[in-house]
């Protein structure tokens, strides 16, 4: 069973890279600016948000082939997001999925402008492919939730609380808020976009995001907890880094093992959601027991 689910996680994967290789041909080059977008956005990684777009759009009933320019235009939001953590004024960080970060190759200027063109690339692809949708409404209503979870009311205003929070000590509901919006945010909102792509009914999108939000839970008490225990050379990036900075997180504040159990609870609290409202939730809920047991 696991077997065939792999290949469909790795069908899935292998749809995204090769949409993303050609999101930028034939484009009048403009120095390095598109070699800088693509050295990051070609990186590899895990693709967990695009392929989150994808399979919701699936268990919702809708066309996978169509949510595939809306699934790469989050891998833009997410990959913008890296390049721009990694710079000197955010997380300063020197290597990323095991080569150097973006800003060490082109430069700070470059890095940032090629976080700025991924970004504005997301919302263009959604604008593009919006107007094909038979119901364009669907379009703004994507379009709507992707800005939400990467603004100020998401995914920057987590950053913000990230950078505010270091050299002193957040409580758990701080912390817990802190990357409700940094990480968690940006994957509610990929697998909130398969259901609305798909047509879902306000039902179905509460159970997918309820799953989400429990996963990206997980998902971020598992990189801490990879942060302190895991291997750099699995990893691709630096360890300790959060305590170098004075971080607090779910790890200094629980400890591995009571971490260890909370990710383990958040995932079956994920995969009940879907049991509840899907009759075929097994990829989405296989998925999470995956991440569970990542080790990069």
């Amino acid at each position: 069973m696991s077997v065939d689910l792999r290949k469909q996680l790795r069908e899935d994967q292998e749809r995204i890279e090769a949409y993303l290789s050609h999101c930028f041909d034939g484009r009048t080059p403009y120095a390095d600016l598109y070699d800088a977008m693509e050295y990051s956005l070609l990186s590899g990684g895990k693709r967990l948000r695009p392929v989150l777009t994808l399979e919701v759009c699936r268990l919702c009933g809708g066309d996978v082939e169509q949510a595939l320019p809306f699934a790469c235009a989050v891998e833009c939001i997410h990959t913008y997001s890296l390049i721009h953590d990694d710079l000197p004024c955010m997380d300063d960080d020197d290597l990323r999925r095991g080569r150097p970060t973006n800003h060490k190759v082109y430069g700070q200027a470059m890095a940032l402008l090629a976080g700025d063109a991924l970004l504005t690339a997301a919302f263009e692809l959604i604008a593009q492919h919006g107007l094909e949708l038979d119901d364009p409404r669907r379009g703004l209503a994507v379009a709507d939730c992707l800005g939400r979870a990467a603004g100020a009311r998401g995914m920057v205003g987590g950053q913000v609380l990230d950078m505010a929070g270091e050299d002193r000590s957040l409580s758990a509901a701080e912390v817990e808020e802190l990357q409700r919006l940094k990480t968690g945010a940006l994957i509610t909102a990929a697998a909130e976009m398969g259901c609305l792509l798909a047509g879902g009914t306000e039902e179905d999108l509460a159970a997918v995001r309820q799953y989400a939000r429990n996963l990206g839970l997980a998902f971020q008490i598992r990189d801490d907890i990879l942060d302190v225990e895991g291997d750099e050379a699995v990893l691709g990036k630096s360890v300790g880094s959060d305590a170098r900075r004075g971080k607090s997180t779910f790890v200094t504040l629980k400890g591995v093992e009571k971490c260890e159990q909370l990710v383990e609870e958040l995932t079956e609290k994920a995969k009940e959601s879907l049991r509840g409202r899907f009759e075929n939730s097994e990829f989405l809920c296989w998925l999470a027991d995956q991440l569970v047991r990542r080790e990069k």
